[in-house]
């Protein structure tokens, strides 16, 4: 019996019965800007405007001005969509995924004719091609500076071939044969290596690769410390499946694609070269970003030449908005899963657990559930934080709580802060600090003491933890334990 391959097909194919987490469309609708509006209400949660809620991920099936493609948004707009996706309990993915690093499967390369990727093949030398007739993506709002990429995993190495990695980046299609892409060097490893192609004047072959099981996207995301330069986070998608992710050569550049994606955009980052975001639109906006607000338009993204776009029948493009709740199942999972490892290195055992909700978009805001077994342990659930602060910089708030609070469910810590919490003495600033360029009150104008650049924030820690020596005084109204209470909804 041949072993199933997991693919984003795979993947919809375990959902497409549960109308709770999947559902498709017939009716047509337009990639600008009308696809996130609708889903805006359907299901996209996390910090989009109001009104929206957390619902199924919806194909659409007919696409404005796009015959034979679909569009899938909202798939990991759910953490407990991900959880069922993974087989896992969705309250324990931060431990699900750190196990998943410390045993990374790596990728294998499969022969041409094992790669759906590439049933259809467009090459940048036919006298037609034009990426914005090939690939459907979408412009989320009005205002964005184009249509955008917003689930495309770069694949990339560095000019020795010795090491190689994936990242998401936003790329915005500027034109026939053009992409924009935004990358914030000294943070992402394709960074490294396009500065080191720049730094050579060579351009620096890619693939962009679109419409992926989720494992592979989640852990695409992990960052140092966690995964270091040269750790290829397709080996933490590999463990997550137990099983390697394959890829195979690229068509018309040296680099891998992976071999069973819906997209390949094959292409070069151009050294010394760069383009206005909003190069076609002129609004100032970019797109809606993971903090609620549309990012500004950047006057200078690197760009990437296209060479080929390829793609399986009947392709289904997948995106994502910003500051939805998916962006959060994105980038706050492994950020929590990151968390958990590095604080369990310095002080084992007083971290249970910590989840990463959505009024930070994923990597602003970090709630950390501590365990305190005698007195001695007193301080170090501050020191947790701290340790959190140093090692991820786009984090900037810490809330921290007991064991007997559900940090999942954001009634019960603000019930923490309203009981266990003296604002005298349980709040920490920390002034000076980095944290992410897209936080719009991170201007020097709002604080010039303490802000003397854009990008550098005050950090917060917000202790909510019962002193250990007053436990007594704080032990909630304990219930019955029923065994049997869901009988009575029957």
């Amino acid at each position: 019996m041949t072993e199933k391959q997991y693919d984003l097909r795979q993947v919809l194919a375990e959902l497409q019965n549960d109308p709770a987490n999947y559902h498709e469309t017939n009716l047509e609708a337009d990639p600008n800007a009308e696809i996130s509006g609708i889903y805006r209400y359907i299901g996209a949660g996390g910090t989009v405007e109001r009104p929206t809620q957390e619902g199924p991920a919806l194909m659409f099936n007919t696409i404005t001005g796009f015959p034979d493609a679909r569009v899938l948004i909202g798939l990991m707009a759910s953490r407990r969509r991900v959880g069922k996706i993974f087989h896992q309990n969705w309250r324990n993915l931060g431990h699900f995924l750190n196990q998943a690093v410390e045993q990374p499967v790596a990728p294998v390369t499969v022969p041409e004719d094992q790669a759906p990727a590439h049933t259809v093949i467009h090459r940048a030398t036919d006298p037609d091609f034009d990426i914005r007739r090939l690939v459907p993506a979408p412009t989320n709002t009005e205002y964005d500076a184009g249509p955008y990429i917003t689930a495309g995993l770069v694949y990339g190495s560095s000019m020795d071939k010795s090491k190689s990695d994936v990242t998401i980046h936003r790329m915005v299609i500027e034109g026939k044969d053009e992409i924009g892409i935004y990358i914030l060097h000294g943070s992402r490893h394709i960074g490294v290596f396009t500065d080191e192609y720049e730094a050579a004047n060579t351009p620096m072959p890619i693939t962009i690769n679109i419409g992926l099981d989720p494992a592979v996207l989640i852990g695409a995301t992990f960052e140092p410390p966690t995964t270091p330069l040269g750790f290829n986070e397709l080996g933490v998608a590999g463990a997550i499946r137990q099983q390697a992710v394959q890829l195979v050569d690229g068509v018309t550049v040296d680099e891998k694609a992976l071999a069973r994606a819906e997209y390949t955009i094959e292409g070069y980052i151009m050294p010394n070269e760069r383009i206005q975001e909003d190069l076609n639109t002129h609004t100032g906006h970019a797109m809606p970003e993971f903090p609620g607000y549309n990012g500004d338009a950047n006057p200078a993204v690197q760009v990437i030449k296209v060479t080929a776009v390829t793609h399986r029948e009947h392709p289904i493009m997948q995106t994502v908005i910003g500051p939805s709740e998916e962006h959060v199942s994105l980038a706050g999972i492994p950020t929590e899963a990151s968390i958990l490892d590095l604080v369990n290195r310095a002080i084992p055992g007083k971290v249970t657990n910590v989840y990463n909700p959505p009024a930070g978009g994923g990597k602003f805001m970090s709630i950390m559930q501590i365990h305190k077994s005698e007195l001695a342990d007193e301080g170090l659930q501050r020191q947790a934080a701290i340790l959190a602060f140093s090692a991820f910089k786009e984090l900037k708030t810490v809330i921290l709580v007991d064991e007997d609070v559900d940090i999942f469910d954001m009634n019960d810590v603000m019930w923490t802060l309203n009981t266990r919490f003296q604002a005298n003495r349980d709040i920490m600033v920390l002034e000076g600090m980095r944290n992410h360029p897209l936080d719009p009150s991170e201007l020097p104008e709002y604080d010039p003491t303490h802000i003397r650049v854009r990008g550098m924030s005050s950090k917060l820690v917000l202790d909510g933890t019962v002193p250990f020596d007053m436990r007594d005084k704080f032990e909630r109204a304990q219930f019955k334990h029923v065994a049997n209470w869901q009988d009575y909804l029957k």
